[in-house]
């Protein structure tokens, strides 16, 4: 298939376009390399796929892979024009759009990146596809949106009404216009709610690579709510294996679907609490952290619990990889990639 990733600097989408050049896909990628967090690390994945940090940086320009099979464009998705005119002249297939603004935290520093992002240039993703159809338009929505529930698991049947920050909001907010678009225009679309991905190559914004660094330089580590907290932990090659098996087939309208649309959750569906894995990763790491205990944070949630039942029934989904396993993966890239 002809695939359009964006976000294919970041974490998820770097791993999703090495599967799918592993597996024969052609893809496009394209990443505004802003910097949320730092993008040395954004273009040392591109060099893993074969694209020169050189010519990654160029704005607008076609990036040809060393490995083949793979083109890179420096693009944002709040550039109308460039995004229309690239879909007049690739006509892709399926489209996964893993591009938004990242982090909880940061939305309240500064709101108008997630507008820009998050809503205004996921909406003239639609708009391209509305124009220039394809087979699938698959999108990464976050376990965020279950806000301040307190029923777990959480279920894709439970209200999404009450998110507890900005960036919450706006991924609600492209559930929704998806699923309009999908009424509307006919477009197969498919939103994935992930749940706390991590491993190699991660967000240095994240707590496997904030705790690493911290405990590693022997400094203390940052625990909210002390302590008392939980998320569901998602190996990333878990992730992918489904993303990939979502994108290759496209919800379809039936005798009793008259939607072409479809959310599902796609995590572990095993929440660790955040002190257990902080002892996880001081065993990987041989090192014991030095914890600061702190009030809960603007934003934050409790806890994260996925019910997974939908996508195993529809896709075969099952999350094999554990947290210690995972972790160890994690160290081992860390100290590597750092030369520790």
């Amino acid at each position: 298939m002809k695939i359009l990733v964006t976000g294919a600097a970041g974490f998820i989408g770097f791993h999703l376009v090495r599967r799918l050049l592993e597996r024969g896909d052609s893809v496009t990628g394209i990443d505004s390399i802003n910097d949320y967090y730092d993008p040395r690390l954004k273009f040392a994945r591109l060099e893993a796929t074969g694209i020169s940090k050189d010519e990654a940086a160029k704005w607008g320009y076609a990036v040809k892979s060393r490995n083949g099979g793979y083109t890179f464009i420096r693009m944002g998705l709040e550039e109308r024009e460039s995004l229309q005119r690239l879909f007049a002249e690739q006509h892709f297939d399926a489209v996964m759009n893993l591009a938004a603004q990242a982090g909880v935290r940061y939305s309240l520093e500064n709101p108008y990146s997630y507008v820009e992002s998050n809503v205004v240039g996921f909406i003239n993703l639609l708009e391209c596809v509305r124009n220039y159809p394809l087979k699938h338009f698959v999108y990464a929505s976050s376990s965020s949106v279950y806000g301040g529930n307190t029923k777990t698991p959480f279920s894709e049947d439970d209200r999404v009404d009450n998110p507890s920050s900005l960036y919450a909001a706006t991924k609600k907010s492209d559930e929704l216009m998806a699923n309009v678009y999908s009424k509307l225009f006919g477009i197969p679309t498919t939103g994935l709610r992930f749940f706390t991905v991590y491993g190699p190559w991660g967000r240095p914004d994240m707590a496997p690579m904030l705790f690493t660094k911290a405990i590693l330089a022997g400094e203390a580590i940052n625990v909210f709510n002390n302590g008392n907290l939980s998320r569901d932990f998602t190996y990333i090659d878990d992730i992918i294996e489904g993303v990939v098996r979502v994108i290759d087939r496209a919800p379809q309208i039936t005798e009793g679907k008259k939607v072409p649309a479809e959310i599902y959750n796609i995590g572990c569906g095993s929440p660790m609490q955040l002190m257990d894995f902080i002892s996880t990763l001081e065993d990987a790491l041989g090192r014991k952290a030095v914890k600061n205990m702190l009030p809960m944070q603007k934003g934050d949630v409790y806890t994260t619990y996925a019910d997974t039942s939908k996508l195993e029934r529809d896709f075969g989904y099952r999350p094999h990889v554990g947290l210690k396993q995972g972790i160890g993966e994690f160290v081992k890239w860390y100290t590597d990639y750092h030369k520790i």
